[in-house]
């Protein structure tokens, strides 16, 4: 056992500036150690499974004389115990590092998912689709959390406010969040079950996706209204309001849109072909359009491949069109019910044949003999439609004084 030396006060303590080792007592093997060069250090010296170990307690005066003799019997009770406190901090010092090292936040995680999938995606909007979701509804919960701390209610926080009003969009969300979370759990980066796991998991807390799309609708413009929105959508700046308002002239969906580049547009033909891969129906569809449409995209900028650029560069993520509509006091309504619109207003205003308008949807025809009667695109028919469908949305109809529009074209 060390010897006690005599137990010196704080003052004393002070006054220690001479070179070497300087015992203070109070602790067994407790002690100053002056440098040549004055800098002043608290040494804890004693015999460690046989050994004599001089362990550091940190600086003076940083850490008082106090604070040393409570270092140092924390140390000696460690001995007591049969452990070497260096190997002990040694090994704590290294898990911190480790697990320092090994924390990645899911925002992170998703880059680096991405970016190893993204060459392997036939379609190259995939990435893109990846991260508007997941920037949009994931990060503000979870992309600054590191992955092996995500539980089970950050995903319920993520998924419970759009599950039943954006369900294709909250399941996809989901599985692209559990994609991600397996990636960080076989890349070492998080331990135990994938809580945005469906079956057995989220199945039992969320009402399943096909179950809940039966009764989900989009919220759509009563087409009586359509002149006087329209009206008000041209009041407002920006490429997003024009994006909206193509849109709606072209009944097409929102992502049909926000991926629109300009290589598919013929605007001395007045012709919009969406290639296949964007298609829902996997399907190539050309969309008349009317005066009104070439004339808004001819004043668009065409200094890039995309013809509705958003302010960063990039395509418009999906909630750049509810974000407007949000902002003219129309949130009760979202871009895709403009669709629902459309069909309303061509169903009950015009004779054309209901291929035609589910033609100009881009629908597919479940009926077979309908089908196989509808086999062309009768875009010429669709022109005329569509050319009407322009006129009329650009007319404030006054309550109780809508006329009908019927199409030249019935047969």
């Amino acid at each position: 056992m060390a010897r006690k030396a005599k137990e010196l006060g704080a003052l004393e303590v002070g006054r220690l500036n001479t070179p070497g080792l300087h015992a203070v007592g109070g602790v067994a093997g407790l002690a100053l150690q002056v440098t040549d060069r004055g800098a002043r250090s608290w040494i804890l010296r004693a015999m460690v499974g046989g050994k004599r170990r001089d362990m550091g307690l940190g600086g003076y005066p940083d850490v008082t004389l106090a604070g040393a003799k409570e270092k140092a019997r924390e140390r000696r009770d460690q001995i007591d115990k049969g452990i070497d406190p260096i190997e002990d901090r040694r090994a704590k010092k290294s898990a911190l590092a480790a697990a320092v090292a090994g924390a990645m936040t899911f925002s992170d995680a998703a880059s680096a998912y991405i970016a190893v999938k993204e060459a392997g995606w036939k379609n190259a909007k995939h990435g893109d689709q990846w991260r508007n979701t997941l920037e949009t509804y994931a990060y503000p919960v979870i992309g600054k959390v590191f992955v092996g701390s995500i539980e089970k209610e950050h995903i319920l926080k993520i998924l419970s406010p759009i599950w039943t009003t954006k369900t294709e969009t909250a399941s996809r969300l989901r599985g692209r969040i559990e994609s991600v979370l397996d990636w960080a759990t076989v890349s070492g980066y998080r331990k135990g079950e994938n809580p945005a796991r469906w079956r057995g998991h989220l199945d039992v807390l969320l009402a399943a996706p096909n179950k809940v799309r039966t009764v989900e609708h989009h919220a759509a413009l009563d087409w009586h209204e359509v002149g006087a929105f329209m009206a008000a959508l041209r009041q407002q700046e920006g490429i997003a309001a024009r994006m909206l308002e193509f849109a709606i002239l072209t009944a097409a969906r929102s992502g049909e849109v926000r991926g629109a580049t300009w290589s598919e547009i013929d605007l001395a033909g007045a012709v919009w072909t969406i290639p296949a891969s964007r298609m829902k129906a996997k399907k190539e569809h050309r969309i008349p359009l009317s005066d009104t449409a070439v004339k808004l995209l001819k004043a668009l900028p065409q200094d890039s491949e995309i013809v509705f650029l958003s302010p960063t560069g990039k395509q418009f993520s999906d909630a750049a069109m509810s974000k407007l509509l949000d902002r003219m006091g129309r949130a009760d309504l979202t871009a895709h019910g403009f669709r629902s619109t459309f069909r309303d207003w061509a169903g009950e205003t015009t004779a054309y044949p209901r291929e035609v308008i589910e033609h100009a949807l881009a629908h597919q025809l479940k009926d077979k003999a309908e089908a196989a009667y509808a086999r062309g695109s009768l875009f010429d028919k669709r022109r005329r439609l569509m050319d009407e469908w322009c006129k009329f949305s650009s007319k404030v109809q006054a309550a109780g004084m809508v006329t009908p529009i019927k199409g030249k074209s019935a047969a």
